[in-house]
This record gives structure tokens, sequence and C-alpha cells, in this order.
């Protein structure tokens, strides 16, 4: 058996009280998770084409609001 099938049925054994509070923990892990991703996507230049894109449709009048 792996991590991944123990924590599932640990999950599983939760009550509902248990399993709220483990969404909001969870929620807020993945958060911020995705932030240092996203934060070293940036550094690493990953999204440089993107945000270029952005400015030169922008620029050109291309652009629409969000």
């Amino acid at each position: 058996m792996n991590k991944i099938d123990d924590i599932e049925r640990q999950i599983q054994a939760l009550s509902a009280k248990e399993l709220a509070a483990f969404r909001e923990w969870f929620a807020e892990f993945d958060a911020v998770a995705w932030d240092r991703q996203l934060e070293f996507d940036v550094q690493a230049g990953k999204l440089d084409a993107l945000c270029n894109q952005a400015r030169r449709a922008h620029a050109n009048g291309t652009s629409s609001k969000l």
C-alpha cells in the first residue's frame, strides 16, 4: 500500500467536522503551494511570453477588459 492509498482511507474515516477542518487546512496549504510555484515560474521567466503578448495586445488596442 502506498502513501496516497493510506491517506485516502484516513480521509474517508474522518467525521464531518474533521473533514471540514481538513478541507479548510488543505485549501490554505494548496493556495500557498500554488503561490510558490507561480512565483518560481515568474522568476524563471516562464510567463514572460504571455506578459509580452498581453502588453502588445493592450498597446494595439486589441485587449479587452476583464
